[in-house]
C-alpha cells in the first residue's frame, strides 16, 4: 500500500529520546489495555504471563517497557533484555494501527523488526490480527475533535 515510510526527522527524534522511559510506558499500555486487554483469549494471557515486552519507535528514540501481569499489561522498568522487542517508525506503527498495512509486508520490507521468542512474537502478531479492532483514527485526536466530545459528554449528563 505505502511505497514509503515517513521518518521524524532527527532533531525531534533525538529530543523525544530525552523523555523518561517509564511514564510513556504507563500511557502506552494504558491505552493497549483498552484496546487489547478484554479481546485476549486465556491461552493468550497464559502465554504472555511473565513475558517481557518492548515496543521500539525508532525514529522517536521511544522505548515502552512493559507485561502482562494481574489481566492486563503493565508498565515496567526492565533493565535487561526483553522476551520479544518489535521495533518500527512512528509511521509504520500508525500504518499498522489504523489496519493500513500489514505487519507482514512490513517485516519483509524490514520496516518492522522482531527480536527475540519468536514463537511470542508470532503469538503477538496473529493475536492481533485476530482481533477485531476499530480503525486508529488520528482525526479524533485533533484538539478540538476532543473539546467537542467533552462538550457532548458534559451536555448529557
Amino acid at each position: 500500500m505505502h511505497a514509503t515510510s515517513y521518518t521524524l526527522p532527527k532533531p525531534v527524534g533525538k529530543l523525544l529520546g530525552l523523555l523518561p522511559a517509564y511514564p510513556g510506558s504507563f500511557f502506552f499500555v494504558t491505552g493497549l489495555n483498552l484496546a487489547l486487554s478484554k479481546n485476549l483469549a486465556s491461552d493468550v494471557r497464559a502465554m504472555l504471563l511473565g513475558k517481557k515486552l518492548r515496543l521500539c519507535v525508532t525514529d522517536a528514540q521511544l522505548v515502552f517497557d512493559f507485561e502482562w501481569r494481574n489481566e492486563r499489561f503493565t508498565a515496567c522498568q526492565n533493565k535487561g533484555e526483553a522476551d520479544l522487542t518489535i521495533s518500527a517508525s512512528a509511521h509504520d506503527f500508525v500504518l499498522l494501527a489504523r489496519r493500513e498495512e500489514d505487519p507482514d509486508t512490513l517485516f519483509f520490507s524490514r520496516r518492522l523488526a522482531m527480536e527475540g521468542d519468536t514463537e511470542l512474537g508470532l503469538l503477538v502478531k496473529n493475536t492481533i490480527d485476530a482481533i477485531e479492532l476499530p480503525v486508529f483514527n488520528l482525526e479524533q485526536l485533533k484538539p478540538a475533535n476532543v473539546l467537542a466530545r467533552m462538550k457532548a459528554r458534559l451536555a448529557s449528563h
